[in-house]
């Protein structure tokens, strides 16, 4: 449903929540988060760009979040990458539907706005102070899939 994009954005922000307000490296970032140096950049690029990230250069710089992770949602971090694309029109460009949605592509708006909501309600510091075991900075799904297994 996501794309790798905003798996990586979403990976990076949430190392710079748990390091906050250290500022960290796009090396370190990447590092730590199994995403490709060069492409944790454009996406760095793009976050500091939309106001989600700070950058400093020189030593001792480095990106910080421009929110404490208690302000910053999941939601903000998603459409500063890919916003969540809303059904407010017939796909289709069927003139008979308008904006009237068929029953189909109103289910699938309906589930985006459940999406939306979530996201919209989930700060990275309640995505942090969650118990678990499992840290949320994991392979890729298609990376993470057995051998001879499509992901």
């Amino acid at each position: 449903m996501f794309s790798q994009t905003v798996e990586y954005a979403l990976r990076a922000v949430v190392h710079l929540a748990q390091k906050a307000p250290e500022p960290r490296t796009t090396e370190q970032i990447a590092a730590v988060t199994r995403v490709p140096k060069a492409y944790l950049s454009k996406i760095l690029q793009h976050l500091r760009d939309k106001g989600i990230v700070h950058s400093q250069r020189g030593i001792g710089g480095g990106m910080t979040l421009t929110k404490p992770p208690a302000q910053l949602t999941i939601l903000e971090v998603v459409n500063a990458v890919e916003p969540i694309g809303r059904i407010r029109q017939c796909p289709l460009g069927l003139a008979a539907h308008g904006v009237r949605l068929c029953p189909l592509h109103k289910r699938l708006d309906n589930a985006l706005a459940l999406v939306e909501d979530a996201f919209r309600k989930t700060t990275l510091a309640e995505v942090l102070a969650e118990p678990t075991t499992s840290v949320p900075l994991c392979s890729f799904p298609s990376e993470a899939a057995a051998p001879g297994r499509r992901g």
